[in-house]
C-alpha cells in the first residue's frame, strides 16, 4: 500500500491505511497478539536511529555556532583596533579560546541545544547573548564604570542576538534543505480515535524544521477491532521502520497503555498532547514542539541524550577499569593457567539489548566441558528456576576459581564487551537466549538496556535473590528510572557489596 494521493490538506502528511512491508524489510509473521520479542529485537535500531539523528543535529549546531564565535571575534577584534571605539580596548584577547567558550557554554545552559524547540527562539537565544555578554564585560567595570559598561553590554549583547538569530535560521534552513533535509526529522505513526475530536499538531509536525515526519495513521475504535488495530500497529512500527507513535486524541487509560507498551518495546518515541492523562506509575515530561506542549511518557534510557553521556561513561570507566587493574588480571590469568588446563578466558553467549545474542567474557573459573555438564547438575540448582541457575559449591569450579567468584574478579574482562558496545558498565545482567522462550510479555522490558557488569540485582543480594520476577522487577525499576547519579550510586555500592561476598557462588 502506498500514501493516500487524494486530496488531502497539504498541511496534513497521512496514511489512511498502513502497509504491511516494505521494499528491503521482511514484515514479521502473524500473531495473535503483538510479537514483543519481535518489537524487541528491532529496539537497538530505533535507538541507534534516535541517537545518529541526535548527533548530525548538534554537530550542524556546533559547527554553525563556532563559525558565528569566529564572526563575533572578527568583528570585536575590527572594533577594539577603531580609533571610534576607544572602551572596546579593555576587552580581553577576542581571539583566545575564553570567548568562544563561554558563548558556547551559555547557548548550553539556556537550553539552545534542546530538541523540540525553535531552533532560532528569540528569547533562548536573546538570554544566552547576556550571558555571555555579561561574562565577557564583567571585567570592564573596574576600567570604565558601572553605567558605561552596562550600555556597552546592551549594545554587545543586542550584537550577539542579531548575529546568533541570523546563523540559526541559516542553520535549520540547511538542516531542512540540505542535511540531513527531510530525514532529519522522526518518522512517527499518529493514533487517533474515531469518535474523538483530533489535536492539531500540524505545525510540530510539518512545518519546517518539524521534529516528526508522519509516515501512517492508525485509528481505534471501542469494540473488539481493537486488538487488532494495536496488533496492526505493531507490525507497522517493524515493517516500516516508524521510531516515534504520537497520539492525536483522547484515549482511555487501558488504550494509552497498550500503545505505550508497544512504542517502547519498539524503542519508539511516545508523546501524548499535553491535555489530560494518567497512567499508573509512569511520570510524564512535559515537553514543547514548535508551540505544541506534549506529554513524554517513557523510560529516560529511551532518550538519545541518555544514550550519549551512558556510552561516554561507559567508555571512560572501562578504559580506567584497564589501566588500573591490567596488573591483577595480569596475575589472574598467570594463576589460572597454573591452576588448572585449559583456556584463561571463557566465551559465552548471552542475549544482549533487545535479546540481540553477544559473546560475554569472563575468566574461566570452571573446568573444561562443564557446559556440556549443566544438565547434569540441574537437580543441585537452588532457585529451582532454570533462568536462574545457581549452584552452592559448584562441583565443576575449579579451585581458585571458587575464589575469582567470591570477589566477582572473573566479571573483570567484561569491560571488553563495554568497550565494544555489547554491555554497559550499570544495567541487568545478561540471561541466555534459550530462557527468552519462556519469558511473559513484561519480562522482555529487562531487555530494553544492554545489560551491566553490575546493576541493581547485583547490589541486592545477587545470587540470594532467587526470585526470577524479584530480579525482572529490579531490572524494570534500573530502566524506568534511569539516572545518571543512579549509575554512579550503584557503582559505588558494588564495592561493599564485593568486600562482604554475600550471595557470591
Amino acid at each position: 500500500m502506498t500514501p493516500d494521493s487524494s486530496s488531502e490538506p497539504a498541511q496534513r502528511l497521512r496514511l489512511h491505511s498502513l502497509p504491511k512491508t516494505v521494499p528491503g524489510r521482511r514484515a514479521p509473521s502473524a500473531t495473535a497478539e503483538w510479537p514483543a520479542r519481535v518489537l524487541r529485537q528491532r529496539r537497538p535500531v530505533a535507538v541507534r536511529r534516535h541517537a545518529v539523528r541526535l548527533i548530525k543535529r548538534l554537530l550542524v549546531l556546533g559547527v554553525a555556532d563556532v563559525s558565528a564565535v569566529l564572526l563575533i571575534q572578527s568583528i570585536v577584534w575590527a572594533l577594539a583596533n577603531s580609533q571610534s571605539v576607544p572602551l572596546l580596548g579593555g576587552i580581553p584577547t577576542p581571539f583566545g579560546p575564553a570567548p568562544a567558550v563561554v558563548l558556547l557554554a551559555s547557548l548550553l545552559v539556556t537550553g539552545n541545544y534542546f530538541r523540540g524547540v525553535h531552533l532560532y527562539q528569540a528569547a533562548r537565544l536573546a538570554a544566552a547573548s547576556g550571558v555571555a555578554a555579561a561574562v565577557f564585560l564583567w571585567p570592564l567595570v573596574a576600567i570604565h564604570g558601572a553605567l558605561v559598561t552596562l550600555q556597552l553590554f546592551v549594545v554587545v549583547a543586542a550584537g550577539l542576538w542579531i548575529i546568533l538569530a541570523a546563523e540559526r535560521r541559516l542553520t535549520q534552513w540547511f538542516l531542512r534543505e540540505i542535511w540531513p533535509g527531510p530525514n532529519g526529522a522522526t518518522p512517527a505513526i499518529v493514533v487517533e480515535r474515531a469518535d474523538a475530536e483530533q489535536w492539531n499538531f500540524d505545525q510540530m509536525t510539518t512545518e519546517f524544521g518539524g521534529d516528526y515526519r508522519p509516515i501512517g495513521t492508525l485509528t481505534l475504535g471501542r469494540d473488539g477491532k481493537q486488538r487488532e488495530a494495536l496488533t496492526r500497529l505493531a507490525h507497522a512500527i517493524s515493517s516500516v521502520g516508524a521510531e516515534a507513535v504520537i497520539v492525536a486524541s483522547h484515549l482511555e487509560e487501558e488504550q494509552v497503555r497498550e500503545v505505550l507498551d508497544i512504542s517502547l518495546s519498539a524503542g519508539c518515541e511516545f508523546l501524548y498532547p499535553a491535555r489530560s492523562v494518567q497512567i499508573a506509575g509512569r511520570r510524564p515530561l512535559l515537553v514543547w514542539h514548535k508551540d505544541e506542549p506534549f506529554f513524554e511518557l517513557g523510560a529516560p534510557l529511551l532518550k538519545a541524550q541518555a544514550l550519549v553521556v551512558k556510552r561516554a561513561v561507559d567508555v571512560v570507566g572501562a578504559v580506567l577499569a584497564v589501566v588500573i587493574l591490567a596488573p591483577i588480571m595480569a596475575a589472574v590469568a598467570l594463576v589460572i593457567r597454573l591452576d588448572s588446563p585449559g583456556p584463561i578466558f571463557f566465551w559465552q553467549d548471552r542475549a544482549g539489548l533487545g535479546g540481540k545474542r553477544f559473546r560475554m567474557l569472563k575468566f574461566r573459573t570452571m573446568r573444561v566441558g562443564a557446559d556440556d555438564e549443566k544438565e547434569d547438575f540441574a537437580h543441585l540448582n537452588l532457585t529451582g528456576d532454570p533462568r536462574l541457575f545457581k549452584i552452592p559449591n559448584d562441583p565443576r569450579v575449579t579451585h581458585f576459581g571458587a575464589w575469582l567468584r567470591r570477589w566477582s574478579i572473573d566479571e573483570l574482562p567484561q569491560c571488553w564487551n563495554v568497550l565494544i558496545g555489547d554491555m554497559s558498565l550499570v544495567g541487568p545482567r545478561p540471561f541466555f537466549e534459550s530462557d527468552l522462550e519462556s519469558y511473559e510479555d513484561h519480562h522482555f522490558r529487562r531487555l530494553d538496556a544492554k545489560p551491566g557488569i553490575t546493576g541493581l540485582w547485583q547490589v541486592n543480594g545477587r545470587s540470594d535473590v532467587v526470585d526470577f520476577e524479584e530480579v525482572v522487577r529490579y531490572d524494570r525499576e534500573y530502566i524506568e528510572h534511569w539516572s545518571l547519579p543512579l549509575d554512579f550510586k550503584i557503582m559505588l555500592k558494588t564495592i561493599p557489596v564485593l568486600f562482604s561476598r554475600s550471595g557470591a557462588y
